[in-house]
């Protein structure tokens, strides 16, 4: 049995190979008066990637609108506890002993009238086949477990001997809890989720409302040519604060199931570009431009604990830079991608064409026009776009200042 196929409604987000969620109809957006490219997509694939994906699809196969869910709910509405062991009978048949064979087809009501049994229920892999009723299960004895209630040790016990999910409910306390390779999630319910899903949002709000704002602060920087790398880092490290927020909102997602849809909507708006900006301005500050050191850096920073995000020195070397620098006093210079990208209707490819020709933000922008168009993917008309486009953005962060063009 493999976990991946748990569930009769396993949510696209989480399918490894699924296309990304694609951007909805903005053609454009105001960022803090910036203007952000309409080829920017949307982070959530990014968010299940910093996910355990084995324990998200669990929780999605028991989300609020799955047909397994609804069975649990009027198991726990009956107060008759169960214990549901989801897999093939094959994987653990060796723990087997008595019990009723039914492979029967799959319904809210046919779970809940056989949990009236004492013993486990076997339901098969995606859910569509109930296997067996009344099941004692004989794990293992030696295996350790920190339950103490008979159903969720042996339910413990089963997650850490087998590769299945275990679904353990409690008779008395209405509890709900998942086992999967000996960790153990509890359901809550749904309003307490989406209390806390709600407060989860406020503060994500709260954390890209400022992360704009340093992003801002940078672009202004950039056009006045005086960029220290403590501004890049400043913005590296808000924009790794904001992911690992929105990770905590995405769980909560998950596990609200069909009730989760308009929390998910808000949260897709809110991350919207992050990711996008957090990689452009790695490539322009990094040491190295290379498709490698982007991945690199990208799951360094995504590894750090909370603690070491906050440490400007490790994020710099992280970047390639002496740890021991004065980040507020040493001066770096941007190579384009950041800004270029925002440029609307302007492909990355061409984008990356124009940093490898003219090295730097600032040898592209001075550069004539004769000379712009002249890179592979521009020409005159798209040029005449670019100097348009980057003559809007910084006119939104220097409002007295234009390019001399």
């Amino acid at each position: 049995m493999h976990i991946g196929s748990i569930g009769p409604r396993l949510s696209p987000r989480f399918a490894s190979s699924c296309p990304k969620t694609q951007q909805t109809a903005l053609e454009s957006r105001i960022w803090h008066n910036v203007v952000v490219s309409p080829a920017v997509e949307s982070d959530l694939p990014h968010l299940s990637e910093r996910q355990d994906p084995r324990l998200l699809r669990a929780i999605d196969a028991v989300a609020p609108g799955t047909a397994l869910r609804e069975g649990i709910d009027q198991i726990v509405h009956a107060r008759t506890g169960g214990l549901i062991v989801v897999g093939e009978t094959e994987d653990f048949a060796f723990m087997l002993s008595g019990g009723i064979r039914l492979d029967i087809d799959y319904s809210p009501a046919m779970l809940y009238q056989v949990a009236k049994m004492d013993g486990a229920i076997l339901v098969n892999s995606d859910a569509t086949k109930i296997t067996w009723a009344n099941v004692q299960m004989m794990p293992d004895p030696t295996i350790h477990s920190a339950e103490t209630g008979t159903r969720h040790r042996t339910a413990e016990r089963i997650s850490k001997q087998v590769d299945a999910l275990v679904v353990a409910i409690s008779q008395r306390r209405d509890v709900v809890s998942l086992y999967l390779d000996g960790m153990k999630y509890v359901l809550q319910d749904i309003p307490s989720v989406l209390a806390k899903s709600n407060q989860a949002l406020a503060t994500l709000d709260k954390y890209r409302s400022r992360l704009d704002e340093l992003s801002q602060r940078l672009t202004r920087s950039e056009f006045n040519g005086n960029v220290v790398l403590y501004d890049a880092l400043a913005v590296l490290q808000r924009s790794e604060l904001v992911s690992r927020m929105a990770v905590e909102v995405e769980r909560y997602i998950v596990e609200l199931g069909t009730e989760g849809r308009l929390i998910e909507m808000q949260l897709e708006e809110t991350m919207l570009g992050v990711n996008a900006e957090r990689s452009a301005l790695i490539r322009d500050y990094s040491i190295e431009d290379t498709e490698e050191s982007l991945q690199y850096v990208t799951e360094q920073v995504a590894a750090l604990s909370h603690q070491d995000v906050l440490d400007f020195g490790l994020l710099a070397e992280i970047l390639g830079y002496d740890r021991k620098l004065n980040t507020l006093d040493f001066p770096i210079e941007p190579r384009g991608y950041r800004l270029l990208g925002r440029v609307p209707r302007l492909p990355r490819l061409v984008v990356q064409k124009i940093v490898q020709q003219f090295g730097s933000l600032e040898e592209a922008l001075r550069a004539p026009d004769e000379e712009l168009a002249s890179v592979d993917g521009v020409g005159p008309s798209r040029a005449k776009e670019i100097r348009e486009g980057v003559r809007r953005l910084q006119e939104s962060v220097l409002p007295d200042r234009f390019l001399n063009t």
